[in-house]
Formats: C-alpha cells, sequence, structure tokens
C-alpha cells in the first residue's frame, strides 16, 4: 500500500510540472508573438470562436468587434463588472448599434422635420417643440442642424429658424463643433426674410462665445442686410466691432493669443453704399470711396453701380452720367451700372436714349438682367409705346427668376401711373394670351376702369371674379380661377354707391355674403342704411338674419333703422322684437333721449295712430315681463312725450 501510495504521488508531481512547463512555455510563446503582432493559434481560435458564439446567439444584430469586447474565461463576476463599467457605447456588447442610415433617408428625415415645423402652430409651447425635434429620429449633427435651418429659410419661415436656434442653446447633449456656421446659416435665413433687427440681435449674440464668434462670412452677411434696411447707424457700429477686439474676455487656452479683429473689405463697403441709397445720403458715397482710397482697395463694377445708385435715389442725375463715364474708362460696366442709367435717362424724359443705351450694352456682349429690361418696358409704357415694350418681354423671360404675371402687371402699372388706361387695358388683354392674370393684376385693372368710369367694364372683370364654382365649372373662365377678395368686393360696393347703382350693389353685396365675407360695421353700415333708405330694405334684413345666425350684436344705427322700417309697416311685435331680442346690458345708450332724437328725425315716416299702437304693445309686454327692460321703460316714456307734444 505504501508503494502504491508512493506511485501515485510521484507520477501527480510529474503531470503538474509538465501542466506548468506547458504553460509558462505557452505563456511565452504568446507574448513574443504579442511582440511581433501575432497570436498563437490556440489564442486565435478560442477568441474566434467566442465571437461566432456571441453572434449566433445574437443573430441579424450588427456588433462592433474590439479587443476590449473578448472577456476571458476565468475571470469572476466581479472583474467583467468592473470592466463593463469602464466601456463606452461603442465597444459595449450589451448595447446594440442600429444600422446606419443612409444620407438619402436622412435628408429624407431632415426634409419631413423641417415641413412639419413649418406647418406647426408658431406659439406651440416649449415641450411640443422639443418632442417634435426628439420624435423626427435624427442625431442632431452640425450637418443636421444647418440642413433644417436652409430647409426652413426656403421656406421662408424665419421665426421657425429662431426659435431652432434657442432650442440648440439650451440643449446641453448637442455638442458643436462648427457653431458658427450655424449662426452665419441662421443670419443668412435673417437677411433674405428681410428681418435685421432679427439678424442683429442674432450676430450681438453671436458676440459672446468665442465659439461663434464672427469671421468674415458672418460680417458680410449682417453688414448686407443691415444696408438694404438702411440702418445706418448699427451698420457703422458693425464695422466698429468688426474692428476692435471682443469686449467680452474670452479663455482662449491652447490657442493662446487670438485676435479676431478684421478690416472691411469691398463687401462691407458695398452694403455702406446700399444703406446710403436707402437713406438718400450722397455724402456717404463719396466717405466710401475715399476710405477704398485709403485703404489701398480698387472699387469693383458692383461698387461704382451702387454709387450711380445713391446718385440717382438723391436726384443728382449729372453725377450718375459722370460717375458711368469714369467708370467705363477704368472697367466694363455691368447689367447694374447701365439699369441705373435707364432709369436716369427715364426720370429726365430721355426715352429714346435710354434705348440707345441698351442697344450699345447688347453690341458689347453684356448681358442685361431681367431688371434692365423691366425698367426699360416700363419706361417705354410710361411714353405710350406699348409695342416696344411687350418685345422687351422676350428678352427678360430668358434672364428672370418672377413669374410672368409680375413682369405685366408691373407694365399695366406703369401706363395707369402715366394716366393711360387704354394701354393699361391693351396689354391686360394681351397678357391672357400667354399667362393668366393672378388677383393683384386684376384688382389693379378693376380699380382703374372704375378711376376712370369704366364701370361696365369694371363689371364685366368682377362678374369673372366672383363667379361661383357651379359657373366655373360649367363655363371656361377667362381668368383661370382667380377668386375675388375682400379689397374686390369693397371697391365695387363703393363704385355702386357712388354711382347710386343700387341694383348692381345689391348684386355685389349678396355675393360677397355668399362667398364667405362678412359684415363690416365700419365698412359697410353706412352703405346698408344708404340702400335701406333707397328701397334695398332686404339688404337689411339680410344683414341682420347673418349676424343672428353668428350670435353678433348688430350696432345700433342698424338697430333703429330696423326699428323704423318695421314701426312704418305697423308691425309692432316686429318692431319691439329689434330691442328685446338683445340683453339690456348691450343696449344701454338707447336712452330716452336717443328715442326722442330718432322720432323728431324721422317724423315725416309715422303716423300718430302709429305712435299710439306702439305704446299699447309695449305696455302690454312690459306688464307680462317679470324684470324689469330700462330699454323698454325708455321707449314707452319717449312715446308718450312725442304724443303729448305732437311732433308726430
Amino acid at each position: 500500500m505504501l508503494f502504491v501510495f508512493c506511485f501515485l504521488s510521484t507520477t501527480l508531481l510529474l503531470c503538474n510540472r509538465r501542466k506548468c512547463d506547458s504553460n509558462s512555455e505557452s505563456y511565452e510563446d504568446n507574448v513574443n508573438l504579442i511582440k511581433f503582432g501575432g497570436f498563437s493559434k490556440e489564442v486565435k481560435m478560442s477568441k474566434v470562436f467566442k465571437y461566432n458564439e456571441v453572434n449566433s446567439k445574437n443573430e441579424g444584430i450588427r456588433r462592433t468587434r474590439s479587443r476590449k469586447g473578448f472577456v476571458e474565461e476565468g475571470e469572476d463576476d466581479d472583474l467583467k463588472i468592473e470592466r463593463t463599467a469602464f466601456k463606452n457605447f461603442e465597444e459595449s456588447n450589451d448595447i446594440v448599434n442600429k444600422p446606419r442610415v443612409s444620407k438619402m433617408e436622412m435628408e429624407e428625415r431632415i426634409q419631413k422635420l423641417a415641413k412639419s415645423l413649418n406647418g406647426a402652430d408658431i406659439d406651440m409651447p416649449e415641450w411640443m417643440f422639443s418632442k417634435m425635434m426628439r420624435s423626427a429620429k435624427i442625431k442632431f449633427s452640425d450637418y443636421c442642424i444647418l440642413r433644417v435651418i436652409q430647409v426652413l429659410g426656403k421656406l421662408g419661415n424665419w421665426r421657425r429658424v429662431l426659435q431652432v436656434i434657442e432650442w440648440l442653446e439650451v440643449r446641453e447633449r448637442f455638442k458643436s463643433h462648427r457653431l458658427r456656421h450655424i449662426y452665419t446659416t441662421a443670419l443668412d435665413v435673417l437677411g433674405k426674410a428681410r428681418r435685421p433687427v432679427e439678424a442683429l440681435n442674432l450676430f450681438r449674440s453671436m458676440q459672446q462665445q468665442m465659439a461663434s464668434y464672427p469671421d468674415i462670412v458672418a460680417y458680410h452677411s449682417i453688414a448686407v442686410t443691415l444696408g438694404q434696411a438702411g440702418h445706418m447707424t448699427e451698420l457703422f457700429d458693425v464695422i466698429d466691432s468688426m474692428r476692435s477686439p471682443p469686449k467680452k474676455k474670452f479663455k482662449t487656452g491652447p490657442l493662446g493669443k487670438w485676435d479676431p479683429r478684421l478690416e472691411p473689405d469691398i463687401v462691407v463697403y458695398n452694403a455702406v453704399l446700399n444703406a446710403c441709397a436707402r437713406r438718400k445720403q450722397w455724402e456717404g458715397a463719396f466717405w466710401v470711396l475715399q476710405q477704398l482710397k485709403q485703404q489701398h482697395l480698387l472699387p469693383s463694377t458692383t461698387t461704382y453701380g451702387l454709387v450711380m445708385e445713391v446718385m440717382f435715389e438723391c436726384g443728382k442725375y449729372n453725377l450718375v452720367h459722370e460717375f458711368f463715364r469714369k467708370m467705363d474708362k477704368s472697367c466694363i460696366p455691368n447689367a447694374l451700372t447701365y439699369r441705373v442709367l435707364v432709369n436716369t435717362l427715364w426720370k429726365e424724359d430721355r426715352i429714346d436714349e435710354a434705348v440707345s443705351v441698351v442697344q450699345v450694352m447688347e453690341k458689347r456682349g453684356i448681358v442685361g438682367s431681367a431688371a434692365l429690361y423691366y425698367d426699360l418696358a416700363r419706361c417705354l409704357c410710361s411714353a405710350g409705346r406699348c409695342q416696344e415694350a411687350l418685345m422687351q418681354i422676350e428678352k427678360i423671360c430668358k434672364v428672370a427668376n418672377k413669374p410672368l404675371v409680375v413682369t405685366y402687371t408691373g407694365l399695366i402699372q406703369a401706363c395707369l401711373d402715366s394716366g393711360n388706361i387704354e394701354n393699361g387695358a391693351y396689354i391686360f388683354n394681351q397678357m391672357q394670351k400667354y399667362c393668366s392674370p393672378n388677383l393683384v393684376t386684376c384688382n389693379i385693372m378693376l380699380k382703374a376702369y372704375l378711376d376712370h368710369g369704366l364701370f361696365d367694364e369694371a363689371k364685366e372683370l368682377f362678374q369673372k371674379m366672383s363667379k361661383d364654382a357651379n359657373e366655373n365649372s360649367s363655363k371656361c373662365n377667362d381668368l383661370n380661377g382667380v377668386v375675388a377678395d375682400s379689397y374686390t368686393f369693397n371697391i365695387m360696393l363703393d363704385a355702386c354707391v357712388q354711382r347710386n347703382r343700387w341694383d348692381e350693389f345689391e348684386h355685389v353685396y349678396r355675393r360677397m355674403l355668399r362667398h364667405g365675407f362678412h359684415f363690416n360695421a365700419k365698412r359697410h353700415l353706412r352703405m346698408i342704411l344708404d340702400a335701406a333708405r333707397a328701397g334695398k330694405g332686404e339688404l337689411l334684413e339680410t344683414t341682420w338674419e347673418e349676424m343672428d345666425r353668428a350670435e353678433r350684436t348688430p350696432p345700433l344705427p342698424l338697430i333703429k333703422e330696423r326699428f323704423c322700417m318695421k314701426l312704418e309697416k305697423n308691425d309692432y311685435a316686429s318692431a319691439v322684437s329689434c330691442i328685446t331680442i338683445h340683453p339690456a346690458s348691450e343696449l344701454q345708450a338707447l336712452s330716452k333721449s336717443v328715442w326722442l332724437n330718432l322720432y323728431k328725425d324721422n317724423a315725416s315716416r309715422f303716423q300718430q295712430e302709429t305712435i299710439i299702437g306702439l305704446v299699447e304693445a309695449v305696455d302690454m309686454i312690459i306688464g307680462k315681463s317679470e324684470s324689469p327692460n330700462p330699454v323698454l321703460d325708455n321707449l314707452l316714456a319717449s312715446s308718450k312725450q312725442i304724443l303729448r307734444t305732437g311732433l308726430v
């Protein structure tokens, strides 16, 4: 037994020694392999096995392979938990990484979010706005925010752009690396929307932090916006801040010395010229030229064009020609300078010279702008040369961005401004061959017809504009669906009242109500009262019924007129109901003196028997009523006084 025990012990010791030697050899091999970037075959196979085992359990789920993602066998649970705590999101095997979204799909989500924000109520609460932003399933990077702002800018919703900026400022999880670019994009949106005050406020908030401190692009954007709006003082403040160090001290850190100061360039000075043109300050143009000379900057063609525009706005036409000749010697004029020159010749009533200037420009190979040909066409229309003006339409179409209807409308307005209604009507008829007039065009022509006494032509145009849906479906409308608005109805009602055309007035007024436009006391009260006294009492009844359906209290003049109409017909119940159907608190103005004045003003309309019948009817109503009615009491007292004095 002792021998067997000694044999087994010796065998066990030899096995353990061999195992330790093999472990030490594999350890040394692995160390040597790791030094040269490799792994032993056993280690590689074990790791591949573990990786495949994890993927087999979570089939179809995309995982990130990382050297920290593999946990060696034999480690205890505490060590696993400790290592997991130090893993980031990308390296953790416990978090499922969603597949990357393609650029096209991300763009679709951005477009959908922007359209949703554009269509939502601007006064929505902050929590609802945040919920809408989060529900878009977009990772809000700098690019995504820029795209959302750009799309909202194209939709013209500058208010929503500011709301997005405010949302980003309070969102702590959003870490922007291009915050200045986001603010500059928002500045551009506000500039295109002609919102200089909001743009200046945003620009000042950019100056409050180093990450968004304005660069030359931001200075260009705010300068152009302020210049186009004519804000001269604010523009010079921006130039001063451009040249000065930041008012707020920033921690530059590893950047060391950081100097964001810049000198104004030609773009900023052109913006100053824009402001001078809006403010009509021709001295500022010479100041700009002097500054350019001091800084050794050559004026561009655009600069000369803006200087000419300043002189044109200030009425200094001789300086316009002088600067044009000076520019023509040093550089080639562009379409802007020729446009200012054409407008100057138009103001000087030199129409032929304006035409020849454009011909010279075309011979020099300079491409004219739509604004240039548009101004030339209006110039010709004002001179009564409509045929030549219409010849410019083809040139305008080649370079224009605006719809053709806008061009024709401008030509019509130019004819009307010169007092030539015939040429305006001619262009209006011609435009219908190439494009459909819009509501603005039709309203301009309608008012022009009425102002020049062409009531029948105005009536015909109005009938086309105010056709009902069933009429439009049965017959093709020449105006292609143009529907009259409140302005259309009001100018027609005014014209009918001025000409005492009460039949047409009734027709227009009923169409107005049919189109969904309601009675406006400030606008229509006097018209309805005059129409009722002219024999169109049905319109007063129609108005009364419409206000009753809308649960609106009629104005006092309308109540008094309807009362008189019913009393004149000895309809005492209807006359009294004009008062009793409304709360007495809303008719406190109907005092005893008001009723007396009403009787005196309408004495010819009432007989003594009529007043006696009214007194009896009011006495009966007051006797049956449980609560007092001061308005009826005043009516009864004034009626008895009228009977005693014998005024009727």
